[in-house]
């Protein structure tokens, strides 16, 4: 399924078998979507390219069709590679990406400056449960870090930064958005305050989330406790393997 799913999203497939078996030493590689979306992935994020447009880790319970023209927020965007795939996958999105780590922001921006003609806007923010500053670890050797988290002390991670963060009903209200179609998240611990403290009437406004989920120190910061609270507020919800969750209003999951 993963080849079928390369050959189906990439047109350019074949430069990603030449990498597979050492035929190239292109670095960063470029690879351009059926629907001519381009996209710029250093060889030390592949496997991240991979698990959005071969894994389509984050469709899996979400295949039903989105509706015409969504609206899509990717909250921790890092090189922006599933808002990418979003673009070129539903007619019509219109995607908002945050991503405040300012290595990963500046590659999102990249690939941003690469698609000139799409409704894509990219957010050098944190999303939090409550705006202001935040300090986020992460490994500042890296030229890029998929593994920044709110969750110091034990993370591993050596550096910290400032970052600012805004909340769901900020980016609602700033952006003039009465619903979001999809919700996307993939922030290292942030995903519990993000949800835990947005209040049910934007909750209500919120038809599907597709997240990775991040275990935490605290007794409601792991995928059952998250996955029972989304189930109070409304949703159906379906867990896979490892840390993957969905959630969905309305309509069925075929997975």
């Amino acid at each position: 399924m993963r080849y079928c799913n390369l050959l189906r999203n990439i047109s350019n497939w074949p430069l990603y078998l030449k990498v597979k078996f050492d035929l190239t030493r292109r670095d960063p590689l470029r690879f351009t979507t059926r629907r001519g979306v381009r996209i710029e992935v250093p060889r030390r994020l592949l496997q991240t390219f991979k698990e959005i447009f071969m894994d389509e880790c984050y469709m899996k319970d979400l295949a039903f069709p989105l509706p015409e023209n969504p609206t899509i927020l990717d909250i921790g965007a890092n090189a922006g590679y599933f808002s990418l795939f979003a673009l070129s996958r539903f007619d019509g999105a219109t995607v908002f990406s945050f991503e405040p780590i300012p290595a990963n922001f500046r590659l999102l921006q990249r690939n941003r400056d690469l698609n000139p003609g799409l409704p894509w806007f990219c957010v050098p923010k944190a999303v939090a449960g409550q705006s202001g500053d935040l300090i986020l670890a992460f490994d500042g050797g890296d030229d890029f870090t998929t593994s920044a988290t709110v969750m110091g002390g034990d993370s591993g991670q050596k550096d910290r930064i400032r970052v600012p963060a805004v909340t769901i009903p900020e980016i609602l209200d700033e952006h003039g958005l009465k619903r979001c179609d999809l919700l996307k998240m993939d922030c290292e611990g942030a995903e519990y305050g993000i949800l835990y403290h947005c209040p049910p009437d934007v909750l209500a406004r919120i038809d599907r989330i597709a997240m990775e989920v991040h275990g935490g120190p605290g007794a409601d910061q792991n995928i059952d406790s998250l996955e029972a609270f989304l189930q109070k507020e409304g949703f159906a919800t379906r867990q896979r393997p490892v840390g993957m969750l969905s959630a969905w209003r309305g309509e069925k999951s075929d997975g």
